[in-house]
């Protein structure tokens, strides 16, 4: 069997092949540096973790990615570290997602901890001040993409039902005071509802063989 390299056996089967050191240190070091630029939320950290492991190190798919975006969202806790999570446990198992949790929550643990040492020097900072609403700007930016980008794909689908949950949920989210959790166990049960009625309707999928 060869030693995973850059490109992986996908880790879905039962019997997931052995990672590397050198597998574990990529995704260690690829989480770490993603989190510590992951500013403004978690949502930014959802398209570095598609540039970093599906586009470039094609670890996994663009579709995999948005499920595992959909599911992080879901569960509760930060979304960061949910998003982390799902992805080390798709590359490398239980030790991958034990790494990528430990990876995510270190750059916000070392700099809060900076921060709260030197909070009265830095809290009436003109430059730090400049740096946060430069920042805000490019997250701003970067949440705009990955929603372009995956919006872009959904479309693409050429799937109705798909493009209108994605319209009314914008518009309920953006237009409304409706929770997002909500929003969001609804589009759940619309895709429970939606495969549960897809495989009844196939030639004897709605009924099991005695």
């Amino acid at each position: 069997m060869k030693e995973p390299d850059n490109h992986p056996e996908p880790a879905n089967d039962t019997t997931a092949p052995a990672a590397s050191f050198r597998t574990y240190w990529r995704l260690f070091w690829s989480t770490f540096y993603i989190s510590a630029f992951t500013v403004g939320g978690g949502f930014v950290i959802i398209p570095l973790l598609k540039k970093k492991f599906a586009d470039e190190l094609h670890w996994i798919d663009e579709q995999e990615m948005v499920d595992l975006a959909a599911i992080a969202q879901s569960a509760p806790g930060a979304l960061a570290v949910n998003a982390s999570m799902l992805v080390g446990y798709r590359v490398a198992k239980v030790p991958g997602m034990l790494i990528s949790i430990v990876a995510t929550i270190l750059p916000p643990l070392i700099l809060l901890a900076v921060i709260s040492a030197f909070y009265d020097i830095l809290r009436g900072n003109v430059i730090v001040a400049a740096v946060l609403k430069g920042m805000a700007a490019g997250v701003a930016a970067v949440i705009a993409d990955v929603v372009i980008d995956l919006g872009r794909k959904e479309v693409g689908k050429k799937d109705p039902l798909a493009i209108v949950i994605m319209l009314t949920a914008f518009c309920v989210t953006c237009f409304t005071n409706v929770n997002v959790a909500l929003v969001v166990l609804s589009c759940i049960l619309i895709g429970i509802a939606r495969v549960l009625l897809a495989r009844r309707r196939k030639p004897g999928g709605g009924e099991s063989a005695s």
